[in-house]
């Protein structure tokens, strides 16, 4: 196994959040690893009213969005002893910015959550599959189990 120096989490709020939290932190201290945390919003367009041509999320929706998941970043990161300048909380694709930020970043490992996909959403692809293919360093999918 490489020696990791950063490694980030890609946190997405579920329920198993926390597992992969702790499987993060677990790896970062066997390294002595720098961890870091981010969530991206992801930017679903919608539709206007007449079908015109797909118009973003609302300001006032996009703006209360990212407030919740700042907060709810800010508390996991707290959790894990994750300094501010490692916190990451963005409007956008999850599958491209998770690896942006971790290539601009000089991350090694990415954490990321994996649910076992069957049927329609294993074709329409995964976050952590998105997140396994386009990035250049490690990834590990924690898997998750639904209840």
């Amino acid at each position: 196994m490489s020696h990791y120096q950063h490694i980030l989490i890609a946190a997405d709020f579920s329920n198993h959040s926390q597992l992969v939290c702790d499987k993060a932190r677990q790896i970062a201290e066997r390294n002595n690893a720098k961890l870091s945390i981010c969530h991206i919003v992801e930017d679903f367009p919608i539709t206007d009213f007449a079908y015109e041509p797909m118009i973003s999320v609302d300001i006032d929706m996009r703006d209360a969005l990212l407030e919740s998941a700042t907060k709810q970043t800010l508390a996991l990161a707290a959790s894990l002893n994750i300094a501010a300048d490692n916190q990451w909380v963005q409007f956008g694709s999850p599958n491209h910015d998770i690896v942006r930020i971790g290539q601009e970043n000089d991350v090694d490992l990415i954490v990321v959550g994996s649910h076992g996909r069957h049927g329609i959403q294993l074709l329409l692809g995964s976050t952590a599959n998105g997140v396994l293919h386009h990035a250049k360093c490690d990834v590990l999918a924690v898997r998750l189990h639904d209840n």
